[in-house]
């Protein structure tokens, strides 16, 4: 789903404050899942220009991952759809 989808899935129309608050609220799921060894869900909310996750993700959640690649090409959406595909397989068995 894309930033936009989900705060309207919300009931909120998009504002960078209201995305702001929506990567907070991600990146401390994603935190507290890696604690008891969940994948990130983070990367499963992309931008609609390209599909791929914002700027944030990418200096967090990747760059903490070893990826020191470019945020848009080829390489980072091979990226991106093998953590997405981590995620999908981990919670598809629960």
């Amino acid at each position: 789903m894309t930033y936009s989808e989900i705060l309207g899935a919300l009931g909120h129309r998009f504002t960078r404050p209201k995305m702001r608050a929506l990567c907070a609220t991600l990146d401390r799921i994603d935190t507290d899942g890696a604690l008891v060894g969940e994948p990130g869900l983070a990367v499963l909310v992309v931008r609609q220009s390209d599909g791929l996750p914002g700027q944030g993700w990418w200096i967090g959640t990747a760059a903490d991952a070893g990826y020191t690649g470019q945020w848009t090409g080829s390489e980072a959406e091979t990226f991106v759809r093998g953590r997405q595909a981590e995620a999908f397989r981990y919670w598809r068995v629960r």
